[in-house]
């Protein structure tokens, strides 16, 4: 499949506003059971959130270039019934708000306590919206990842490894992101974030591998002969689908062919994972914010390559017969 450019930073863009929600959840749950000091503020997750809220809306804003017209956009939220982009165009506003709505109670620390543990901590205010927002957040993963994973006829994407792995590198570069933004405003969690971001870039290393191994042994389950209902051995295509360019040549096939997609697969493996893996790693040994800093955009940067090569590897059935112009 052609990738569209305008996806691609949805995807990547709003995978590290999921993740960083996440993220400030998941620091603030620490900090209330004791694992950690209480930042006496609150500032960095307020500061956080927000960067998470417009990370989403950057995603949200880049998915209009895909449309042919922008002015018919909201009939995307009208199939929420039976069509997992209906559901993502509702649910991305939802947690851009709850993200918001945690921002601000953070910043004028609006915490009355909700329930109160035998340490002193409390289940504030705060803590509950964040919980939500970030549930919201994990959802939103399923959401979009389900959108590419419900296309059958394209089985490199028909996987809950598609899924999977949405939601694990949205979470790798969130927790980041979360690590700068806790360096920058001297958050006790900084290590703890950083630890978590090289954790899961590893692991996203392992599971987008594994996904490229079962894809590279997918057998085709559409051929020639089940297209036409006939079995003879001898069977080939003497004239394309089309002579010069069109529209199926274009959108359904990788720009640059298969060398392109084996070109790219090796580039986001080494910048989205490994180089960044050991980044973090001299980072965790006091490297220092330029080095995390690095490793985040670098990761980024190659998440959109992955991105690319997440779509340019989809193989559509109508190229049985549209295939390659003369």
């Amino acid at each position: 499949m052609r990738p569209a450019f305008s996806v691609l930073f949805l995807t990547t863009l709003i995978g590290i506003g999921q993740g960083l929600l996440v993220a400030l959840s998941v620091g603030q749950w620490i900090e209330t059971i004791g694992w950690a000091p209480v930042d006496p503020n609150g500032n960095f997750i307020a500061y956080g959130a927000v960067v998470a809220v417009v990370f989403l809306g950057l995603g949200l804003f880049a998915s209009f270039f895909h449309l042919a017209n922008p002015q018919r956009a909201w009939r995307a939220a009208t199939r929420w019934r039976t069509s997992w982009l209906s559901r993502e165009v509702l649910l991305l506003p939802v947690v851009m708000g709850l993200g918001l709505v945690y921002a601000l109670i953070q910043y004028f620390n609006v915490q009355p306590a909700l329930v109160t543990f035998a340490n002193g901590e409390s289940v504030t205010l705060g803590l509950v919206v964040g919980t939500v927002a970030a549930l919201a957040a994990l959802l939103l993963f399923v959401v979009t990842g389900m959108i590419y994973a419900c296309v059958k006829f394209i089985r490199e994407w028909a996987s809950a490894w598609t899924v999977i792995n949405f939601m694990i590198m949205g979470l790798a570069s969130g927790s980041a992101v979360a690590a700068i933004c806790a360096n920058l405003e001297g958050g006790v969690l900084a290590r703890f974030y950083l630890f978590a971001a090289l954790v899961l870039t590893v692991v996203a290393l392992a599971t987008r591998s594994y996904q490229i191994w079962l894809n590279s042994r997918l057998a085709l389950k559409s051929t020639l002969k089940t297209a036409i209902g006939q079995h003879h051995q001898q069977i080939r295509q003497i004239s394309q689908g089309f002579m010069g360019s069109s529209f199926n040549n274009k959108e359904f096939s990788a720009p640059g062919g298969r060398d392109a997609v084996r070109g790219t697969t090796v580039a986001f493996l080494f910048f989205a994972f490994l180089l960044p893996a050991a980044l973090m790693i001299v980072a965790l040994g006091h490297g220092g914010l330029v080095v995390l800093a690095s490793a985040a955009a670098i990761q980024y940067l190659g998440l959109l390559v992955e991105r690319w090569a997440f779509f340019a590897q989809g193989q559509h059935v109508q190229n049985l017969y549209y295939q390659g112009k003369a």
